[in-house]
């Protein structure tokens, strides 16, 4: 008996640490009680400049520096394509996607943008002007090998 009250003391620990872990853990969640309904936070505003943004390192996917809110990605269809791709980009003014996007998992080059690559929101984002969530210390590429400014531990 004694065994069984020892087992469920230390199971009841275990949640009482876990709930408090995952308190901790949560910084961007406020204290809310399970009934109460928060209002989420007003979405930023997008950045519709259509000027390119400097990437801060080497194969950083460009973000987007223009309206994409109503634009259909699905199986059949793409709305980027009709200005990014190799046969729109020219007549549009718009960059033509990397020839990365081109090639398979088999390192062979299609005709066609890859499957895997399809779906362009899943590495490129839409530039808006929303404040970082959380300070940091970045120090860009080209700034970290000239030697520019030491990025601290």
């Amino acid at each position: 008996m004694r065994m069984i009250a020892l087992a469920v003391a230390l199971l009841l620990l275990a949640f009482a640490g876990a709930a408090t872990v995952a308190q901790v853990q949560a910084p961007f969640r406020p204290p809310v009680a399970f009934s109460d309904t928060p209002q989420p936070p007003p979405i930023p505003p997008e950045v519709t400049d259509d000027r390119r943004v400097r990437r801060n390192y080497p194969e950083q996917p460009p973000v987007i520096p223009h309206a994409i809110r109503d634009y259909e990605i699905n199986l059949n269809t793409n709305r980027c394509l009709t200005c990014h791709s190799r046969a729109y980009n020219a007549q549009v003014g718009a960059p033509m996607i990397s020839i990365t996007h081109y090639i398979d998992r088999q390192a062979q080059v299609l005709g066609a943008v890859a499957p895997r690559r399809f779906v362009c929101t899943t590495c490129h984002v839409q530039q808006t002007t929303a404040d970082p969530p959380v300070s940091n210390r970045f120090v860009d590429f080209d700034t970290l090998i000239s030697g520019g400014e030491e990025r601290k531990p």
